[in-house]
This record gives structure tokens, C-alpha cells and sequence, in this order.
């Protein structure tokens, strides 16, 4: 099955890459191109001038571009047929051309001349008008409104025309240059929102609605400076339309092949006056599987004793959440509001089995045993905001502020029941009854400032945060013997505690028309404590981090733009990685917290070429420090126990090229390929010799979406990563091809989906760690094959926006901490 998904990838891939050029392209008819030139009044090469082909038989847009420096303009790759031209410019008269028709050959206009429009001049302010991409200093624009080629859109379709980002509705995802994790705001407030709840606000929002969308890949100092991860910005015009409007989700299917799951969701928002207020509401429940097959090697003392696992777990899971908040316009420049949210998750593993035989070195048979585990975990979050955003001018003179408070209160609990046996199949020793216990509580308070305003020609942003956690686990261990009795060995009540206080400032400008800038500092002090109530043990950590940041954008031409930058950030261990307990599969496998865990620093660079607002290619490189790694394998060998922790590695280097272009094979049938190629390379020491390690992979991804007569469309996606690397494990290649139908109902309110994900039942892991005394192989599987179906239903007035959804202070200090097992 590997060999054919491989081939069939690899073909899809060649047939990415060879459509547009080769003679399948005939289904969309002989092409063409159209070139010319622009002067202004003075007979003098006018540049940037909006060239605009329309078809001559209803005057609808074909394609679009803008005159270079010297005032020439090419439009390539014409379908066959009659066209006419639009030129124009603010505060200049259109001119349009006489229709010509497109075939064979190229077409060259007769030169165009541009008269200034007094009228127009003496009545209004002129104001230069966007593209509909614009590539900024640190981040790209996409301009909706106004925009002809996305009238009548969605959201999500304008999205997928942006440069640089893969939209997966199979896997319900949005990606940017390929890389997940992305976070997704709107009008610069992050949504809170799964990214399945995300891909329905995105298909459900008009592009009417929308100003602009900005993609920025590498954020400023301005930003905290946790992680490297891009950010979408949404940014909707200001609401003038009065009314109420919501959504309503239904959906259900199969996982693997017997498992079910399903959804529910209801969103509504209401524009009254002054005020704006919206509601969400969200269920799920489901149920799923887990295997695990496990063979490690552990030499003590010349000899080897062999472990070969297999382990099997259902699981059920159910979450709700709900989230509310208001908006109230004081004045035209003045808005405060609130927020609130929570969720309740409860994930439980009501019955896992692992079946071991202990072999020895020579793979004779040792002994047997078999560990019967049952565990759950529930978590309960609220979080509540309050903020205010003043606007002094027009200018872009503004303040802003939000507090947040957060807490998370949970418990998990384990029982495993361990029996042996002889080679034979005979009960052998005693029996093994343990159980262990974790209540957890997380609470987070944060306070933060922003203010903007113009200097000059240039910009500046400053601010200030303070945010507070403090964290509360007290794992009790217990053994049964006649009765349940405390292990104190394995007991551990664990507090943490950190406060980061940090500033900021941003200046940007432009050098000369073509260049621009963006230099910003971020200061953050830290003070964090961890504190092992029961080992009296206690890591008190106080530092100071400066975070530069330095952005350089060059436009060398009307076609092409080059960006360069560089960052230093930082990411910092996650709550429930510090702490020091222990999670157990069997008595000899088991999963350890590290309160030795230090923070990793990053300097990234990286270097972008736009060619068109069509091509893009990013090559970029980073260098991190005390790299946290998951899942590193140790041994107590005397034990013949192996357990996974998170630890530092010294270093890692990361090298990788991003290439992304959409292609429009025809007009109904669109191709969105992006590839990345990545070399890495880890280094730190073990047992005093030093682990080198170094991998070249890649991964490419193909969505190819079908418009089909009478409301229906089509799917069809696939992805593929190359055998890689990380820490200690070289993992096996991955990949999965998924199918999607779509079928719009009820006057275009009512939408019906059918997915089918994974269709061969290929994404599954298989890793190996081999250094030193580690010789360890895993592999894992999991309901990635998926069938689903979806109904969503849309009411009220769609042109109402909904209140304001803001990105809270508290954003980066939640995403510490994991509420899933």
C-alpha cells in the first residue's frame, strides 16, 4: 500500500508541475498575451498604473496588473477570445480600449496617455488607491475591498488566493509557507477558535464584509516573543448594518472502522445601536483507538534483556465550550469591551491493554506479563476579559489596553493492574495494583498597553505586559497491598510560579519609494519558581532577554519584491512539561516531567522573494539554543526501565527553502501546491560523547479544488514528508490523500459536506532512536481515516459583523498549557 500512495503522490506532484505548461492546458483553449504602455501628461513613462483586461462581452475581469518603472505592461497566459482594456489611476481619467481579440499571437496596444481629472481633483482628497496584493515590510496585504476578482467570495476563498497559504478543508486546516500552528486573528484579536470552528466562520463570512487580510510570517517586536509562528490577520470594515445573524453546525461520522464522533455548534451575533454582542456554542463527542508497539534493547553488565510490546487503548472524549462577548461604541473613536469564555473537556481511556514479552539476548523467550490500565483526564477553563481602544486621529494615533484573568482546574487519574507469567503461560509472582492521582490548577493574570502613533513620515509602537501564573499539581502514588498505601518515592506535589514583565518599541518607515524598514526592541524580565514541595527542592530563576527585530523590503520592479529579516525570540517550557511526574504505560515504561527544563532562544533569518503576488520562495534559517525536545528516551538499566522526558539539546540548526504558487488550471478547476525542503541538524552530549546528528527532508502538499454545475464541488488533497529527523528519532516518511464533496443548499444558506479522510489508511509512525545504550523502535497508529458529514445552516442578516474579536493578553501564556492528553 506504501509503494502505490508513494507512486501516486509522486504523480500527482509531476502533474502539478507539468499542467500549466504542457498540453493538458488546451482543455482551457489557446493562449495569449497582451502587452503596452502607459504615459502620464507630460509624455512621460507612468508606473504603477492599474492595467485591467475585461471580457469585451459582459466587461468582467480576466486578469489584472500594473505598468513598471518605465510604464510597460505584459499580460501573460490569455485565454483565447475577445477582450478590452481598463486603464486607470486615482485622479487620472479611465481609458478604455477598443475590443481586440486574444488568439495565437500576442496583442500590442497602442500606447496610452492619461489626462488628469480636474472634476474629480476639485472635489475630492485624492487617495492612492491598493493593490490587491501588497507586499509590506514585514508582512503581505491582501486588499478586499473594492476588489473586482473578489466580489461575491467568502472569506476562505479569498484566503486561498493569498500568496503563501494551503487551505486543507479535509483536515480542517490553514497553513502558512506549509507550517501548522498558525495563528489566526480577527482585527488583531485572536479568535480562540478550533480550526475546524475557524474553517466555518471563514466559509460563512461574505469577502463584502472584509477590508483586507494580512499574512505576517515573521511578527515584530510588538509581538510577544514567544515561538515562530505566522499569523493571519482578518480585518473587517466597520459595521454600518443593524441586525442578527448566526450559524448552526451539525455533523457526524466514523473514525477507523467502527469508531464515531460528532459535532455540534451554534454562533449568533447582534448590532443594536451602540452596542455589538455575539455568542458561540460548541459540543463534541467521540470515541477512538490508540496502538502502540514498542521493542527496545537494554544491555546492563554485558548482557541484553529484549522488551517487545503491543499496546491497545479506546479512548472516548467529549468537550463544550462557550464564549460570549460585547462590544460598546462610546463614540466613533472609543470602544470598550468584554469577554468571556470556557470549556469543559473530558478524555478517558477506559480499557488499555499492553501485552509484553521480556526476551534475552539470544531471543529466547524470558518471561511474559500483562498490564491492564484504566485512565481519564478533566479539565474545566474560564477566562474573562475587559479592554478599551481609543483613537485620538485619523492618523493612526491609538491606545489600547486588556486585562485578563484565567484558570484551568483539572484531575487525571491511572490504575494498572500488572500480572506475569512464565515462557509457558503460567502465573508467575505476585500481582501489581497501582494507581495515581494529579488535581491541577492553573491561574493567569495579565495586564497590557498599547499605544501607536505617527512621527514624521515614519510610525511608532510601544507598550507594555505584565502577566502572572501560578501553578498547583499534587500527584499522589499509591500501592496496593493489603490495603492502599502512599509510595512516597513516587509522590510529588509540585508549584510554579512566573512572572514576565516586558516593554517594547517599533519604528518603521521608508528610506525612498522603493524601500522600506521596520527596527523594534522587546525587553522581558522573567522571575520563575519551581518548587518541589515534596523532594524540598526549589529552581528560583531571575533573567533579562532583549528581542531585536529588523525588517528590510525592497521593491526592485513592479513584479518582483525582496524581504529580508531577523529575530531573536524565545520559547519557554510548558507548565505540565516542569513538572517531575510520572505517567506509566507498564511498571517498566513510563513518561517523566523535567523540572530541569530551560528555555530555547532562536535567531532566525530569512530571506523572501514575491514574484507577481504569484510565486513565492522563502529561504530561511535558524539557530536554537537549548532546543526542548519531546519524547527523549532514557534508560535505568539496572531496572531494565525505559522512560521519555523532555530535555534541552545544546543546539539545532535549520535550514529550509519554501516555495508556494496556486495555479488556475482552469476556471473550474484550481491546484494550490506548496513544497518545503529542510536540512536539520542536532547536536548536544550524551553519556559524555557527543550525538551529532544531521537529515535532509522535505514534505509537498497538492489541494486541487472543483467548481461543478448546480452548487456542487470537489476535492482533492493529498501531502507527503520525507523521512526526517527529530532529537534522537529518525521517523519513517508520512503521508495520506484525502477526498471532499460539497453541495450548497436552501437559496445558498444551507451547505452539505462528505469527506473521506485518509483513504488508505497510510499516516501512521514509525521512529527509531539508536545511540549509545538507546536502541529503541516505535510504532503508532491511530483513526486518521476519517468519514464525515457535515450540514451547516446560515440565518439572519449576513451582512451584520459580528463584535470584535479581540487577541487577549493571556494568548501566549495559554498556549503553555495542554488540555489533551
Amino acid at each position: 500500500m506504501k509503494s502505490f500512495f508513494t507512486r501516486l503522490f509522486a504523480a500527482a506532484a509531476v502533474a502539478a508541475v507539468l499542467l500549466p505548461g504542457t498540453p493538458a492546458s488546451a482543455q482551457t483553449g489557446v493562449r495569449g498575451q497582451v502587452s503596452g504602455s502607459v504615459l502620464d501628461e507630460k509624455q512621460q513613462a507612468f508606473p504603477f498604473v492599474n492595467v485591467l483586461l475585461l471580457k469585451a462581452k459582459d466587461s468582467t475581469l480576466a486578469k489584472g496588473t500594473t505598468t513598471d518603472v518605465d510604464g510597460k505592461y505584459v499580460i501573460e497566459q490569455i485565454e483565447a477570445g475577445r477582450y478590452l482594456t481598463l486603464v486607470s489611476m486615482v485622479g487620472y481619467q479611465k481609458v478604455y480600449s477598443q475590443p481586440f481579440v486574444v488568439g495565437h499571437e500576442g496583442v500590442q496596444l497602442s500606447t496610452v496617455t492619461l489626462s488628469t481629472d480636474v472634476q474629480n481633483l476639485k472635489e475630492v482628497n485624492v487617495v492612492a488607491k491598493k493593490p490587491f496584493i501588497e507586499q509590506q515590510i514585514d508582512r503581505t496585504v491582501v486588499n478586499v475591498e473594492n476588489s473586482i476578482v473578489s466580489a461575491g467570495a467568502t472569506a476562505l476563498e479569498v484566503l486561498e488566493r493569498a500568496p503563501g497559504i494551503t487551505v486543507d478543508q479535509q483536515n480542517e486546516r490553514v497553513q502558512l509557507r506549509g507550517k501548522d500552528g498558525v495563528i489566526v486573528q480577527i482585527d488583531g484579536k485572536q479568535t480562540f477558535l478550533s480550526q475546524q470552528e475557524l474553517m466555518n466562520l471563514l466559509r460563512n463570512t461574505p469577502s463584502d464584509n472584509i477590508e483586507k487580510i494580512e499574512l505576517i510570517t515573521n511578527p515584530s517586536s510588538k509581538y510577544d516573543a514567544v515561538g515562530n509562528s505566522g499569523i493571519i490577520n482578518i480585518k473587517f470594515k466597520r459595521n454600518k448594518n443593524f441586525g442578527t445573524n448566526g450559524t448552526f453546525t451539525v455533523g457526524g461520522g466514523v473514525v477507523g472502522d467502527k469508531y464515531g464522533r460528532g459535532n455540534g455548534s451554534l454562533s449568533l451575533n447582534h448590532r443594536e445601536g451602540k452596542i455589538s454582542t455575539f455568542a458561540t456554542l460548541n459540543g463534541y463527542k467521540g470515541n477512538g483507538f490508540n496502538t502502540n508497539d514498542i521493542y527496545r534493547e537494554i544491555p546492563y553488565n554485558d548482557n541484553i534483556t529484549i522488551f517487545d510490546q503491543k499496546t491497545y487503548r479506546r479512548n472516548s472524549s467529549q468537550n463544550y465550550s462557550v464564549r460570549a462577548g460585547i462590544d460598546y461604541f462610546v463614540t466613533k473613536k472609543t470602544t470598550i469591551g468584554a469577554l468571556v469564555s470556557g470549556f469543559h473537556n473530558d478524555w478517558n481511556t477506559p480499557r488499555g491493554e499492553t501485552n509484553t514479552r521480556i526476551l534475552n539476548g539470544d531471543k529466547s523467550l524470558r518471561q511474559t506479563y500483562q498490564t491492564i490500565t484504566e485512565s481519564g483526564s478533566k479539565m474545566n477553563n474560564i477566562s474573562a476579559n475587559v479592554n478599551l481602544k481609543h483613537q485620538f486621529d485619523d492618523k493612526g494615533k491609538e491606545l489600547t489596553f486588556d486585562a485578563d484573568y484565567v484558570n484551568y482546574s483539572g484531575k487525571s487519574n491511572n490504575l494498572l493492574d500488572t500480572r506475569y507469567f512464565t515462557p509457558t503461560g503460567e502465573p508467575s509472582g505476585t500481582p501489581e495494583l497501582v494507581r495515581n492521582g494529579m488535581p491541577s490548577d492553573i491561574n493567569i493574570g495579565v495586564a497590557k498597553l498599547d499605544y501607536t502613533q505617527s512621527i514624521g513620515k515614519a510610525k511608532f509602537e510601544t507598550g507594555l505586559k505584565s502577566s502572572y501564573v501560578a501553578s498547583d499539581n499534587n500527584m499522589k502514588f499509591e500501592q496496593k497491598l493489603d490495603d492502599w498505601t502512599l509510595d512516597p518515592t513516587r509522590t510529588n506535589h509540585f508549584k510554579y510560579s512566573e512572572n514576565i514583565n516586558a516593554a517594547y518599541a517599533n519604528l518603521s518607515g521608508k528610506i525612498n519609494a522603493k524601500t522600506q524598514y521596520q527596527l523594534g526592541l522587546r525587553a522581558e524580565h522573567t522571575h520563575s519558581i519551581g518548587n518541589s514541595v515534596t523532594l524540598n527542592d526549589i529552581r528560583d530563576r531571575n533573567y533579562v532577554n532583549l528581542f531585536p527585530s529588523v525588517f528590510i523590503s525592497r521593491q526592485l520592479d513592479s513584479s518582483n519584491v525582496l524581504n529580508l529579516s531577523y529575530s531573536r525570540r524565545i520559547d519557554r517550557p510548558d507548565y505540565q512539561s516542569l513538572n517531575p511526574f510520572e505517567f506509566y504505560l507498564d511498571p517498566y515504561t513510563f513518561q517523566r516531567g523535567n523540572p530541569n527544563l530551560k528555555p530555547q532562544y532562536t535567531h532566525s533569518f530569512q530571506l523572501t522573494h514575491t514574484f507577481k503576488s504569484f510565486l513565492n520562495t522563502s529561504l530561511a534559517y535558524s539557530r536554537i539554543k537549548d532546543v526542548i525536545v519531546r519524547e527523549v528516551p532514557r534508560l535505568i538499566a539496572a531496572e531494565n526501565k525505559t522512560f521519555v522526558t523532555t530535555e534541552n539539546l545544546d543546539n539545532q540548526d535549520n535550514l529550509s527553502l519554501t516555495i508556494s504558487m496556486p495555479i488556475p488550471v482552469t476556471k473550474w478547476w484550481s491546484l494550490q501546491t506548496n513544497f518545503t525542503g529542510v536540512y536539520n541538524r542536532y547536536q548536544t552530549f550524551y553519556q559524555s560523547e557527543l550525538f551529532d546528528v544531521e537529515q535532509i527532508s522535505w514534505n509537498a502538499y497538492a489541494n486541487n479544488q472543483f467548481r461543478l454545475p448546480k452548487g456542487w464541488s470537489a476535492e482533492v488533497s493529498g501531502w507527503y514528508n520525507s523521512k526526517s529527523v527529530y532529537g534522537f528519532f529518525v521517523a519513517n516518511p508520512q503521508g495520506m490523500l484525502n477526498l471532499g464533496l460539497q453541495k450548497t443548499v436552501l437559496d445558498k444558506k444551507g451547505t452539505l459536506r462528505l469527506n473521506v479522510n485518509d483513504v488508505f489508511w497510510t499516516n501512521k509512525f514509525k521512529g527509531v532512536a539508536d545511540f549509545r545504550d538507546i536502541n529503541l523502535t516505535v510504532q503508532s497508529r491511530w483513526p486518521s481515516r476519517q468519514i464525515r458529514a457535515t450540514f451547516t445552516y446560515r440565518f439572519g442578516n449576513q451582512n451584520v459583523k459580528g463584535a470584535r474579536q479581540r487577541k487577549t493578553g493571556s494568548d501566549e501564556l495559554q498556549q503553555r498549557v495542554q488540555t489533551n492528553n
